[in-house]
């Protein structure tokens, strides 16, 4: 797998994604994969809030679905829900901003798929995969990996269940989540400081299905999760979230 990081200007309030793409996109290739990180996104979107008259606590609770209760917090972060993603302080975020906060992106599904649209028809290919990423926590580990946001062009799971192991025993339950594997590498070249490389291109992946559609619905849910059945459902359900 082949993943290039690609070197782009300070995206400012007031452009438009289409031109910041035309400036940086120079060319694709069947079967590529483009990664978009959700902070240019944000910043195209107008997603920036000023510092002053409002407290980032204040802020959260704006932004979040849901919110958890805590009586320690020695980072200044809160673990929320929003759009059913698992995510600290609702994805707002203070790095790479001057004197301002930086919030979730908006239709971020709708985003990727004009994407898709608009650089399939621009250099005339079928298989391409847009993905839109931020960094993202892991449960008792340290430091950031990367989760996806959105996508479109290709399937988001690649399931095991059935084949067989080395000794020819049918996996039950494991599936490969390509979204957020693919978000995690290319997170990792894009880097979390001044490195200024908002865009990866990603090539030769494996265990890749590329499609000529949009996701569907049944698409989207599947790569969710409800905490009745996820494996730390029982440690998320113990705490005390407030709805926003």
């Amino acid at each position: 797998m082949l993943i290039s990081p690609i070197k782009t200007h300070r995206v400012e309030i007031g452009e438009t994604l289409a031109s910041f793409l035309d400036a940086h996109v120079t060319s694709l290739s069947e079967k590529s994969i483009l990664v978009l990180t959700s902070k240019v996104l944000s910043i195209i979107q107008g997603r920036v809030r000023d510092k002053q008259g409002i407290s980032k606590y204040e802020l959260i609770c704006q932004e979040a679905d849901q919110i958890l209760e805590t009586e320690h917090n020695p980072y200044d972060l809160y673990l929320t829900i929003k759009n059913n993603i698992l995510i600290p302080s609702a994805g707002i975020d203070e790095s790479n901003a001057k004197d301002c906060y930086i919030l979730f992106p908006e239709k971020i599904q709708e985003t990727a798929t004009w994407m898709w649209d608009y650089l399939r028809n621009k250099f005339q290919i079928q298989a391409l995969g847009i993905l839109i990423t931020d960094s993202h926590t892991t449960i008792m580990r340290q430091g950031v990996t990367g989760i996806a946001l959105g996508w479109c062009g290709f399937k988001p799971l690649y399931s095991y269940v059935n084949k067989p192991d080395l000794y020819g025993h049918p996996l039950r339950v494991t599936q490969v989540n390509i979204l957020d594997s693919l978000a995690t590498a290319a997170v990792f070249v894009m880097g979390e400081g001044d490195e200024q490389t908002p865009l990866v291109m990603i090539q030769e992946a494996p265990k890749m299905t590329f499609v000529d559609h949009p996701p569907t619905q049944e698409e989207e849910d599947s790569v969710v999760i409800s905490m009745e059945k996820d494996l730390y459902g029982p440690l998320l359900r113990s705490g005390r979230w407030l709805s926003c």
